[in-house]
């Protein structure tokens, strides 16, 4: 087994590394043993989480779907299953998953060691409230059942651990019942930050939301955003012909990006291009419109390996939470650096969070920012001062998205990252399971 080069979703930063393909559980058994092992499912973590620090586990070979409850929508399914099965499995017999993030190839082992949110997070939380129990591999080689009732505390550090609790075998998982395929969407044009956060308050009953937010935007503009509400639209509601094939969607065509752009073709100058068309088409699109699931929750998936769009160095994605009571000097203040900074992202995302769970579960009450940059040294000077200002406002940070953090910057905003470190060190996992980026934060 030769090391190669293996990357997150990011491409950034680099590494040579061994990765093991176990077929089954008792091949799994057998990588485990000798330390410095890590899960990886589809490798959409941003950073290096996925990177075991002597060896990757792929999870990709154990992804079937074992057992459906029709009645409490009850899923129980190895890790290496992706979310787009499981929607593409059960989506026509009416069901969809209770929580999804921002792409669909993800398997549920990734999910779950991530504990994602989506757009539905202020309203249901993220997808491990959704999670019944966990079948986790030790690094004895013993298979131990987590769940709120059993091995409570471990089932918390699971949800959100990044991997570092053990090996996610099977699951459990809950999908909600839906008449359609589709979904009403109301887009909602705010002009400046004041007014987004304003929309995001007064439409906590919308069941998802997100905004689009022109990061480059200054002076009164600054924070101008598109505020995308949605619901599943029920039977009733759709037009002919649709209703005739209420779970059955029109097909989008996939794109792929056929090599990486050159680095010089992501800068101020065509960043601000694209937000100015992209908010004009906005703008003239507000209203309520009906659109398909795939479109309305996974929009980027549409163009597969759009991470080539930022060129052969990668990129970097920013991802903090600020609490309520802080946000909005909070987000002024990382906007208006972005902006100065002329280091904008066309993928800048707002999302209103509701209540924390425990365990390293990211989200807490008020909002997140995520932001995309291509890698270069402007861009990492450009994050070290967003993590400065995202600390100066008592937020923390997204360990699926991290890439490039510090140790000092990740214990400062989160006290939960040494109580981690000491719970891994007390049970003697410390070694066993370790990723580059568990090494790099000290967890």
């Amino acid at each position: 087994m030769h090391p190669e080069p293996l990357t997150g979703w990011g491409r950034f930063p680099p590494r040579f590394a061994r990765v093991a393909s176990p077929r089954d559980e008792a091949e799994l058994r057998a990588s485990v043993a000798g330390g410095g092992r890590i899960a990886r499912g589809n490798g959409r973590s941003y950073g290096d989480s996925s990177v075991g620090s002597a060896l990757s586990l792929s999870m990709r070979r154990m992804n079937r779907m074992l057992a459906f409850d029709t009645e409490s929508g009850q899923l129980v399914a190895e890790a290496g299953v992706l979310l787009g099965d499981v929607i593409d499995a059960f989506l026509p017999r009416g069901w969809f998953p209770y929580v999804t993030p921002g792409t669909k190839f993800v398997t549920l082992g990734g999910i779950i060691a991530a504990d994602a949110h989506g757009k539905n997070h202020h309203r249901d939380g993220s997808f491990g409230a959704f999670v019944d129990w966990i079948d986790l591999l030790r690094e004895d080689g013993r298979v131990v059942r987590l769940s709120r009732d059993d091995n409570t505390e471990l089932f918390d550090w699971t949800l959100g651990g990044m991997g570092l609790t053990g090996v996610i075998l099977r699951a459990a998982i809950r999908l909600r019942p839906v008449e359609t395929g589709w979904i009403r969407q109301r887009t909602l044009v705010a002009p400046n930050l004041d007014a987004a956060l304003s929309s995001f308050e007064a439409e906590q009953d919308a069941t998802y939301s997100v905004a689009w937010i022109d990061c480059l935007a200054k002076g009164p503009s600054l924070g101008r955003s598109l505020l995308m509400l949605g619901e599943h639209a029920g039977l009733d509601e759709l037009p002919e012909p649709f209703g005739q094939a209420p779970l059955k969607v029109p097909s989008r065509k996939k794109r792929r990006v056929p090599f990486d752009a050159p680095s010089a073709a992501l800068n101020r100058y065509s960043v601000k291009l694209f937000n100015a068309l992209y908010w004009r088409k906005g703008v003239r699109g507000a209203g309520a419109q009906l659109v398909d699931w795939d479109s309305y929750f996974y929009p980027l998936d549409a163009v597969l390996g759009w991470n080539r769009i930022y060129g052969r160095k990668g990129f970097m994605q920013f991802q903090c939470v600020l609490p309520l009571e802080s946000s909005r000097a909070g987000l002024t203040a990382l906007l208006t650096e972005t902006a100065r900074a002329g280091q904008g992202s066309f993928l800048a995302v707002l999302k209103r969070l509701g209540a924390a769970r425990g365990g390293m579960s990211f989200p807490m009450p008020g909002y997140t920012l995520a932001l995309d940059f291509p890698v270069n040294r402007r861009t990492l000077a450009l994050l070290d001062r967003l993590d400065e200002i995202a600390l100066a406002h008592g937020g923390r940070f997204y360990l699926a998205k991290d890439a490039r953090m510090t140790a000092q910057t990740l214990h400062h905003a989160d006290p939960r990252a040494a109580r981690l470190r000491e719970m891994r060190r007390d049970a003697g996992i410390d070694r066993a399971f370790a990723s580059a980026q568990s090494e790099r934060l000290l967890l």
